[in-house]
């Protein structure tokens, strides 16, 4: 599989993943009172000797899909702990299969990463060194990892994004702990940047984790700010584009449609209340949307008008088509994957900056580029 078929891949099961969850379905846990304010499907607490990691299943939010019991390596194991899996901390040897969890480790300052799956998806340069000088193994496939590399390397715990039912094969057998990361499946961008308060507490960085945690938020609301308080045209914001007759475009409850929300965007599927994607055809998306004043795409191949027209022709019938105004963001060449999952002030910034050329602000785009003509 080429990066550019990985990349979107990647991307659709970030727009899909809450297309499982019942959006009518009321959680049943206060997050609050556990260290946690945004995010829905975590929460910590400090007990005596421990700290105790609950993970509500994404798919069933009345039930928990781990609970972890993180335990100092350097302490006696408490008497009677709860029931759950117990992980040593702070971390020192980490199996990852996702870049997204390396860079977030990387960011607290923890030079754990010492086997990776997928490794040819990492463009990340302290993996790809690691890799060549034999300090970070390549464990194979991460849908069947080579599990004797696993065992010689013998992991602390492995870090890996859950699905449905999900199992992990011969994995499992080991008993090496696996922290099942759904921070992928939070629905809101704060709520999901609020995980790295967990791998904060895998590595023994509370108070990193936190402070980089508050920046965040700190940022993200000043953007907000910013739109409520000056009085800013709202354009009409598409998103994505039309892949072998198929267009997922964000549910207006979603993740991504909340960005463009807090960014001063009107988007055409605000009123829907699914919080994971739409799986629509061209004809659905020109009804709602044919008069979209910008339009956000990912895509590595398509540079030009003429590559997107090429690429459907019936995409020149968007007014954003016409009026030059579409943006494209190059997933082989930035860091989008990697970086707003963790730091969606940056990506809040991007929108409105793209969406407000008018205002005066301090930023250049990192993610994406006006298309070429």
């Amino acid at each position: 599989m080429t990066r550019s078929l990985f990349t979107f891949f990647a991307f659709v099961l970030l727009l899909t993943a809450g297309a499982c969850r019942n959006s009518n379905q009321s959680l049943e846990r206060d997050n609050t009172r556990k260290g946690v304010v945004e995010a829905k499907l975590l929460s910590i607490s400090h007990e005596d000797g421990y700290t105790k990691v609950e993970i509500v299943n994404p798919w069933d939010t009345t039930k928990l899909l781990q609970t972890y019991l993180l335990v100092p390596r350097d302490s006696e194991m408490p008497k009677d702990l709860p029931n759950g899996t117990v992980v040593r901390t702070p971390l020192q040897n980490v199996l990852v299969y996702s870049s997204v969890h390396s860079s977030v480790l990387q960011e607290l300052g923890g030079d754990v990463v010492r086997g990776v799956c997928d490794a040819q998806y990492f463009n990340d340069s302290i993996i790809a060194k690691g890799l060549a000088d034999g300090t970070i193994t390549d464990c194979g496939n991460s849908m069947q990892p080579t599990v004797e590399k696993v065992i010689e390397m013998n992991p602390d715990a492995i870090l890996l994004s859950p699905y449905q039912d999900a199992t992990y094969g011969q994995i499992e057998r080991l008993k090496i702990p696996i922290v099942e990361c759904a921070d992928y499946m939070e629905f809101t961008p704060l709520g999901r940047a609020e995980w790295i308060k967990f791998y904060g507490e895998l590595l023994g960085k509370r108070d990193v984790a936190d402070k980089i945690y508050n920046k965040v938020v700190a940022d993200y609301n000043k953007v907000k700010e910013m739109v409520s308080s000056k009085n800013l045209s709202k354009p009409i914001v598409l998103t994505e584009n039309v892949i072998s007759g198929i267009w997922n475009v964000p549910g207006g409850q979603s993740y991504m449609a909340q960005f463009i929300k807090d960014a001063g965007g009107n988007y055409p599927w605000a009123d829907d209340k699914n919080t994971g994607s739409l799986t629509l055809d061209f004809n659905q998306v020109l009804v709602k949307a044919q008069n979209a004043d910008i339009w956000l795409l990912k895509s590595p191949a398509i540079r030009t008008l003429a590559d997107l027209k090429s690429s459907y022709s019936l995409n020149e019938k968007i007014k954003a088509f016409q009026t030059g105004n579409v943006y494209v963001c190059d997933t082989n060449t930035t860091h989008f994957f990697d970086r707003f999952p963790f730091h969606p002030e940056v990506l809040l910034m991007e929108y409105f900056k793209i969406f407000h050329p008018d205002q005066d602000i301090d930023y250049q785009l990192q993610f994406f580029k006006k298309i070429e003509q």
